[in-house]
């Protein structure tokens, strides 16, 4: 028997009892003529005392750091108790001791405050695993999983697999593509996502579907992105909207509860995308801060709940006003007394390129009821006044604006926003706010290629009420500067985005199951009825045999999991990721492959 604890269970309840123990070596202390010695394995840590009458078979047998080593002996009381560990109050004195495996001196500490970088431990990540942090992370992950897999089980859901090996029908993301043998010259696709088959799945009558299920896709790498991950894609039959959001709302809650112990009995706000778009900059808002944009000119379109500003800012023969499509603002909380030297970096900030501005106009609401602005000589105290009465700013507040195109202004205030909410400590890891955001637009135009592409994803219903718009109207846009014109510009989906802390962590749509929609909207993506018989004729042929109204969504697994986890990156939550280049360093891979293989394929390589 190699044990018969593990190094996390011995309490004082325990005390004189005969244990065997085995693990990892954490550190050895000396102190004269006895030994302590820290052992861990999954579960904790335990100290081993190593009385005089062993330290000769030390010195002939000596310990080094994560040595496998197992030792038996009885449980005592520690005289110098360790309140921060779960087994501080007891220590094992040695009776017996067999190394079972050597190590060598590892690249870097394995403990939490290690000294090893990123790129080494991935390379050796077999031992960063054996980290406690990287431990916790990978019990976190376990347990949000275990979670839903109860949660769908109690609502009927099947866990049913569906293939890695598929068919090539490339729209967003690059595929991964798999040559195969026995098919010379053609391919297989990893599954961006099982989109098809869990419609498929509707199809067959099996109304409750889920998986924890690998996705690939072949796109550019970041912290929250990762060339193979992990989803939580369901779907379900004979819903609307409705149902949909109350399950997965009902889902999530569930996972706070198990995981984090949170009841999270607030019904999840819900905000239509145009809202989301002018009120925060983009359509994931991260809303644990009050932090608002303020509309002061609109470009081409209309909000609904204000009335143009325009007047405010214009006729001051400010040409950065008057010359841009829009001019936004926020007011900053508490923030009025910052130094020239302050305001100076934040407009340095804004002219980074990756935000991309030339500028940054700054009003300081002084508590004296006085305004200060960087445009004094352009605008006077009362309009000043004004302009940040608009920007809901108050006393000790600092009115941020930015001006230009409108895409590029509003993401750039978006990102200002966020960082300004980063350097007032509003973005707490430990605070939770989920929300939905609802009504997105059907199709984006693609101005370089003069059509329309799917926001979400071809297989998304427009909003009931809006498919006769799109029954009855050709997608054809006679002249690009009049897209927005269109009768298709207005589109809804009847799509849904679930945002925790300012991050999508799951999106889905109810489902086109018709074939005469489903050929309409492929026709508006551009595709001819040759493409759409070559590309999902499987699809369009099985909505013929009674397809039902179906539904579903998504959750990124490995991102809901980083930021339960306090964590900005979804590497930390994955066992074996790959790094910033899609390398697995671990492995080596991708690696070359021998001749032999290219000659079994019937491929060629040539690299230029």
């Amino acid at each position: 028997m190699y044990r018969s604890h593990t190094c996390g269970e011995l309490r004082l309840a325990d005390l004189k009892k005969e244990v065997t123990l085995s693990g990892w070596v954490q550190t050895v202390r000396k102190f004269g003529s006895i030994t302590f010695v820290d052992i861990r394995d999954r579960y904790g840590i335990t100290q081993l005392l190593f009385s005089e009458a062993l330290n000769a078979d030390l010195d002939a047998n000596p310990l080094g750091r994560e040595f496998v080593l197992q030792v038996k002996g009885i449980v005592n009381e520690r005289s110098n108790k360790n309140p921060n560990l779960p087994t501080g109050a007891i220590e094992i004195a040695v009776a017996q001791f067999t190394i079972l495996n050597k190590s060598a001196v590892p690249p870097f500490s394995i403990q939490d405050d290690t000294d090893g970088g990123d790129e080494l431990r991935m390379k050796y990540r077999f031992l960063d695993l054996r980290r406690n942090i990287v431990k916790k992370n990978l019990e976190l992950r376990y347990a949000v999983g275990r979670s839903t897999r109860n949660y769908l089980h109690e609502n009927n859901f099947m866990d049913i697999e569906t293939p890695f090996l598929i068919k090539s029908t490339p729209e967003g993301a690059r595929d991964f593509v798999v040559p195969s043998r026995m098919n010379a010259g053609q391919f297989y696709a990893l599954p961006q996502s099982p989109q098809t088959f869990k419609q498929l799945l509707m199809v067959s009558g099996f109304d409750r579907y889920y998986q924890i299920v690998k996705c690939f896709r072949d796109e550019d790498l970041r912290a929250d992105r990762q060339p193979e991950f992990t989803q939580i894609d369901c779907e379900m039959s004979f819903v609307e909207q409705e149902d949909i959001l109350n399950m997965f709302e009902g889902l999530v809650k569930r996972i706070f509860k198990d995981v984090k112990n949170i009841d999270y009995t607030d019904v999840l706000e819900r905000m239509t995308w145009e809202d989301a778009m002018w009120t925060y900059g983009n359509d994931k808002p991260d809303t644990r801060f009050e932090i608002k944009i303020a509309n002061l000119k609109f470009p081409r379109h209309t909000f609904p709940t204000q009335s143009s500003l325009a007047t405010l800012i214009e006729g001051a023969a400010f040409g950065v006003f008057d010359d841009a499509e829009t001019v936004l603002a926020i007011a900053v909380p508490g923030c009025s007394d910052y130094t020239r030297k302050q305001t100076d970096e934040l407009t340095d900030w804004v002219k980074r390129p990756q935000i991309g501005m030339k500028g940054l106009v700054f009003i300081k609401c002084n508590e004296d009821g006085t305004y200060k602005s960087s445009v004094d000589k352009f605008y006077s105290p009362e309009k000043l006044k004004r302009i940040a009465d608009a920007a809901s700013a108050k006393a000790g507040d600092l009115v941020l604006i930015l001006a230009g195109a409108e895409e590029k202004t509003r993401k750039a205030t978006s990102d200002l926003r966020m960082y300004m909410a980063e350097r007032l400590g509003l973005r707490r890891a430990d605070d939770f706010k989920l929300l939905w955001v609802l009504d997105f637009p059907l199709f984006e135009y693609a101005e370089e290629d003069n059509r329309w592409v799917a926001r979400h994803h071809p297989f998304t219903s427009p909003k009931p009420d809006h498919i006769d718009i799109m029954i009855n109207n050709n997608p054809v846009i006679a002249n690009a500067a009049d897209y927005l014109a269109h009768p298709y510009a207005g589109i809804k989906a009847n799509a849904y985005d679930m945002v925790l802390n300012g991050n999508e962590i799951g999106g889905g749509s109810i489902r086109i199951f018709q074939r005469a929609l489903q050929e309409k909207m492929f026709a508006a993506l551009g595709m001819d009825e040759e493409e759409q018989q070559h590309k999902f004729g499987f699809l369009l042929g099985a909505f013929e045999y009674g397809a039902p109204p179906h539904g579903g969504l998504a959750f990124g697994f490995d991102r809901l999991c980083a930021i339960i986890g306090g964590s900005e990156s979804i590497r930390d939550f994955i066992a074996f990721p790959k790094n910033n280049s899609g390398r697995d360093v671990m492995l080596d891979a991708p690696s070359t492959i021998d001749n032999k293989q290219f000659e079994e394929l019937q491929i060629k390589l040539d690299l230029k």
